[in-house]
């Protein structure tokens, strides 16, 4: 009898839990079926209806009495129909996002070949720069190519730390740093 009851009881307040839920305007239900119940050690079962899974429909069973079935809650057209009034505009405080944007230098050449570099820049700044073009022809100046892409291109180069053209010479590679430096200075110069 005092399982009956608690089954009961419990089914009355998952079933009120589910009319809430459901007349909830927002919330998102999944339909589930019940897991199977277990049987206790002690040989008896409890009713499928006492053991209803939140958001999901409550069966009607022999056990289950008429007054205890959960009724479908429905929108009603004038829920659904409702419209919000407008309001104004809210004005905002942030202060507008940096626009992010790619700036080329001129191609710039030298007696072993065409340097042109690349900026990228988010608002005044100097995020990153790309060396778009850098001698090639023979294996050193391939090297010292190499050397001075590394030294000062990239999120953490030289032209990033110092925001500014003003850049080491690589040892060597005076040529091309001459030339990456002139392209670079007049890519600054058109960001501006």
């Amino acid at each position: 009898m005092r399982r009956a009851l608690l089954a009961i009881t419990g089914l009355a307040a998952g079933t009120t839990a589910l009319v809430v839920l459901k007349g909830s305007p927002g919330v998102s239900q999944a339909a589930q079926e019940p897991p199977a119940a277990a049987a206790p050690s002690g040989g008896t079962t409890t009713p499928p209806a006492a053991t209803a899974t939140l958001g999901a429909k409550p069966r009607a069973s022999a056990t289950t009495p008429a007054a205890t079935r959960a009724p479908t809650a429905r929108p009603t057209a004038a829920r659904a129909s409702t419209a919000r009034p407008t309001s104004a505009p809210r004005a905002t405080t942030a202060a507008p996002r940096a626009t992010t944007r790619r700036v080329t230098g001129p191609v710039v050449e030298n007696e072993y070949g065409n340097v042109q570099v690349q900026i990228v820049v988010s608002g005044t700044r100097i995020v990153d720069a790309v060396a778009l073009e850098l001698p090639q022809e023979t294996a050193q100046s391939d090297r010292r190519s190499d050397q001075v892409d590394g030294r000062y291109s990239g999120p953490s180069g030289q032209v990033v730390q110092r925001q500014s053209a003003e850049v080491d010479t690589v040892s060597g590679a005076t040529a091309t740093s001459e030339s990456y430096r002139r392209s670079l200075q007049a890519a600054i110069d058109r960001a501006r």
